[in-house]
């Protein structure tokens, strides 16, 4: 059986992940370009990609899983294009536009975590799930959704890290990060507002600091409203703050504690363990989410 390539890009405000797959999931191909000028960066993907279709064989799509906000909605205006990012140099980018002229091949396009959530609900922790929601908890925060077996799309994509959280006793004096929001999910607990607000970034904080007992506490609040509002059948945390795997005992036990026995599914009263996990692909669910949205564009 020949191989079908998928090319996929993980793209972020740091650095976009560029990989060739193929239909077993094996990375048969990697690189990793710096987010610089949107120029330089785009180019050097759309360089990786003729270089391994040269070596490797012709692409069948390609997928790109972006930071944000972006628009997602085939048929508008600006498709493809990256939004009003505060990313220096990003804003209005077209990013889909370089790699339908240039490889001449399918390409799908949605968000850095709708992507992730496609990729573990067909290959990782959400397999057989109709309604899954994946939040990242990172340099950002972002959340993306399936509800009734497809992505979750409305007037734009998801943005669960610009919801407002209340302050957690004795955080009343610290601003947040976010310059929109200040005191939303993101601005309070993402690893800048952790590095902000301790002195140090979040990988050198030791276990019992106290910046863990409020992470945990935002997280649970966050995940609360997420319950609430969309009913997923598992919630999935990843992310570079998530890496700290003792932090989920403790987002388990204090969701359970703001939701106060209101919702009595027994998946999250008595399965709590298996209902708030990290990812099934581990440090892959960007570069499968990649591929997904790939596969994703093959046949719409």
């Amino acid at each position: 059986m020949d191989r079908k390539l998928i090319g996929s890009i993980e793209g972020g405000g740091t650095k976009f992940v560029c990989a060739v797959i193929d239909q077993d999931n094996q990375i048969l191909a990697e690189t990793r370009v710096p987010t610089i000028t949107p120029e330089e960066t785009l180019g050097a993907c759309l360089d990786f990609f003729r270089q391994q279709e040269s070596l490797l064989g012709k692409l069948t799509a390609l997928g790109i899983a972006c930071f944000g906000p972006l628009d997602a909605h085939p048929g508008s205006p600006t498709y493809g294009h990256i939004l009003a990012t505060p990313k220096a140099g990003w804003a209005f980018t077209d990013v889909v536009r370089p790699f339908e002229e240039g490889l001449g091949i399918p390409v799908g396009f949605d968000t850095d975590v709708n992507g992730a959530v496609l990729a573990e609900a067909r290959w990782g922790a959400g397999i057989g799930l109709s309604d899954l929601v994946y939040i990242t908890i990172g340099t950002g925060i972002g959340g993306g959704a399936i509800v009734n077996g497809e992505l979750l799309h409305g007037l734009m994509h998801l943005e669960m890290g610009h919801v407002r959280l209340p302050r957690i006793a004795g955080d009343e004096g610290f601003a947040g990060v976010c310059p929109f929001h200040r005191d939303c999910f993101e601005g309070l607990a993402n690893g800048p507002a952790m590095a902000a607000r301790w002195g140090q970034p979040a990988e050198t904080l030791e276990q019992g600091h106290p910046a863990w007992e409020m992470e945990a506490e935002y997280i649970a609040l966050a995940l609360q409203g997420v319950i609430c509002t969309l009913a997923p059948q598992r919630i999935i945390l990843g992310g570079g703050v998530m890496s700290a795997e003792f932090l989920f005992p403790m987002i388990r036990e204090k969701t359970l504690k703001y939701l106060n026995g209101y919702i009595r599914s027994e998946v999250i009263l008595d399965e709590i363990e298996e209902y708030i996990v990290p990812p099934g692909l581990g440090t892959r669910s960007g570069i499968l989410g990649g591929k997904a949205l790939g596969e994703k564009a093959i046949v719409s």
